[in-house]
């Protein structure tokens, strides 16, 4: 439905009179929403919005009538449209990201460690390590304790912890590779 505005509408409301502001915006902004939405614009709101605004800040210049209004109002808004494509294009496009569909995955250290010594192996290197660098690995690896949680458990700051784990899988490194060197 087409809705007319009274030719006295624009004329208030280039003198500055609120309600033939709201007047405008009232018969003419689901129009407007409705354009977008029918575009498929990301957010049809927000770009009726900027389209008022603009109108709103430029109206005291327009001259012609309610129909130069209505066909200025869509101008401005196919010139957001126009923005809004132009920003999609330049923009990445994002898509979801499923985990099971995801082929890049890999074992997690854990596993690949037990897989490969067995789990025997593993505490013997365990008890190789120091004993704050085994409580560290343990509480985070074991019991999948963030680093806050194993520092409040330890009595350490989140740093200490991070130094403490840091230092324990470098050892623990060493030791697997040294047990490799032997193995061959």
């Amino acid at each position: 439905m087409v809705r007319m505005l009274p030719d006295e509408a624009l004329a208030r409301a280039q003198k500055g009179d609120p309600a033939a502001f709201e007047w405008i915006y009232s018969q003419l902004s689901p129009l407007v929403l409705g354009y977008f939405s029918g575009r498929g614009a990301e957010d049809p709101e927000g770009l009726t919005q900027e389209v008022f605004l603009t109108v709103f800040t430029k109206l005291t210049s327009l001259q012609g009538g309610p129909g130069a209004l209505r066909t200025f109002v869509f101008s401005v808004a196919h010139a957001r449209w126009v923005d809004e494509v132009r920003r999609r294009a330049r923009g990445p496009v994002l898509t979801g990201y499923e985990p099971d569909a995801d082929s890049r995955t890999s074992a997690s250290a854990e596993s690949v460690a037990l897989d490969r010594f067995g789990e025997g192996n593993i505490e013997e290197l365990l008890t190789a390590l120091k004993d704050e660098h085994r409580e560290v690995l343990l509480l985070r690896v074991v019991a999948g304790l963030s680093l806050e949680q194993v520092g409040d458990v330890m009595g350490r700051s989140t740093g200490s912890i991070k130094q403490l784990q840091r230092r324990g899988l470098l050892r623990l490194k060493e030791l697997v590779e040294l047990n490799q060197k032997e193995a061959s």
